[in-house]
């Protein structure tokens, strides 16, 4: 939420530096500390009323697919009541009601296959958008602002741009990556990515990935760095030849890579009996000047990371991805809160992966970026163990970032270490312009 100036009592949003309305220096709130919330042994058996008046009971190790089905049919049926009452949009109903309609058919057909057990995201927050770009460092700012919020310039003479654009800038990129097998898998079947593209001008784009590999030790492995050569290289060889030039075509861009991808583990999977099956997850971070691409399958995360707020309620982190998988879902519609599902006994059975279908659908997104901001992509090996509170400790109070990635799989492994975890942090730091200070 909100605060006040304590110069003018002006209404001032929790990422600003100076009063948007007086121009005076804001007092820096410090970082936040909470004590640590280990995961216990043995969860606790969640239950939650569906709304078809059956009832879900999640204990132990397993959950009954028959039971998951009662699940989406009554999700689609709160769903439809929610349309007819318009307490939701046509387009959000359909589009929730898409997405069931895949668990469904997948639930379905592990079902057919004789499979008796089986993964949910709380909706994306409203990231800060900003209506004009200061002519000094390019930060952006609410409309009617008198002065900027991060660098205290005069924006009288700025130009107005559209909802979310923010002035281009340089600024600085501190890249540290890490996977680790943890402590109960024999094999690490996660694969990490980063490195630079060259494109057009002598200009450069920065490239992050992460991928978790599934279907057997060695069909994982071979699906997670398979997904990440073929998209890289894809990446690599597009822009070179044709760079993209505004969000919707990187973004297209992208969704053509990972697709590539996922053509060719299908394929692979299909004529080699041992690799039958796997797949894996894919996200990419694409850092083209100060604008951050995202493009995501399967349950593998992207942050925004930032101390003064990334979204409009000023919280200090914002996941830019959705998981792919029936817990999230479950936390959309009110039947599992983020907690539980983060340590629900089934959360990693997906519904939408790389190279488990012909096609895929790919999500993606563009953001600005700031100084001051964090990308961290990461495997659910980490967010099992680590909360997102705990992330957003780390990443800010260890300001080298090989060791703050260090520092988050450390405690994943403290933890218990089930899975193979994997850690990507982006810090972004800024140029002269971002330096400078009011009066």
């Amino acid at each position: 939420m909100n605060t006040r100036c304590p110069f003018c009592g002006a209404s001032v949003m929790p990422r600003s530096r100076f009063c948007p309305t007086c121009g005076q220096a804001l007092p820096q709130s410090p970082l936040r500390r909470s004590a640590s919330t280990p995961i216990a042994n043995g969860d606790p058996p969640v239950e939650g009323a569906l709304t078809n008046s059956k009832r879900l009971q999640i204990s132990g190790d397993t959950l009954d697919l028959r039971e998951l089905i009662n699940v989406v049919e009554s999700s689609v049926q709160w769903w439809q009541r929610g349309l007819s009452s318009h307490a939701v949009t046509r387009e959000q109903a359909a589009r929730a009601i898409d997405e069931l309609s895949q668990i469904m058919r997948s639930l379905s057909q592990q079902l057919a296959q004789g499979r008796t057990t089986i993964r949910v995201t709380r909706r994306l927050p409203a990231l800060r958008t900003f209506d004009i770009a200061c002519p000094s460092c390019g930060s952006g700012n609410r409309a009617n602002a008198r002065f900027c919020q991060r660098c205290g310039a005069l924006l009288n003479a700025a130009p107005r741009y559209g909802v979310g654009f923010v002035q281009s800038r340089a600024l600085k990129f501190h890249i540290a990556a890490r996977t680790d097998t943890g402590r109960v898998r024999q094999q690490n079947q996660d694969a990490v990515y980063t490195g630079e593209i060259d494109l057009p001008g002598q200009q450069k784009a920065h490239i992050c990935l992460v991928a978790d590999g599934m279907g057997g030790a060695a069909a994982g492995e071979y699906a997670s760095r398979l997904a990440a050569d073929v998209s890289r290289a894809y990446l690599e060889r597009e822009s070179a030849c044709h760079p993209p030039l505004t969000d919707e075509a990187w973004q297209a861009l992208l969704r053509d890579a990972v697709r590539a991808a996922n053509r060719q583990i299908y394929d692979a999977a299909r004529t080699d009996t041992t690799r039958r099956g796997m797949g894996t997850t894919l996200t990419i971070a694409l850092i083209v000047g100060d604008r951050l691409h995202i493009a995501s399958v399967g349950d593998s995360r992207a942050y925004l990371l930032n101390l003064d707020g990334v979204t409009d309620d000023g919280s200090p982190a914002a996941q830019l991805t959705s998981d792919h998988s029936l817990v999230a879902r479950l936390v959309d519609i009110g039947q599992l809160t983020p907690e539980q599902a983060r340590t629900h006994p089934q959360r990693n059975i997906l519904y939408r992966s790389i190279g488990t279908d012909p096609s895929v659908d790919v999500d993606t997104r563009s953001e600005a970026l700031e100084p001051g901001d964090i990308v961290l992509l990461c495997s659910d090996g980490l967010v099992n163990h680590v909360n997102d509170e705990e992330i957003v400790q780390i990443a800010f109070g260890e300001p080298d970032p090989d060791r703050a990635v260090t520092r988050l799989i450390n405690l994943a492994n403290e933890r218990g270490g089930r899975d193979n975890i994997s850690v990507v942090m982006v810090r972004v730091e800024g140029g002269r312009n971002d330096e400078r200070r009011h009066g």
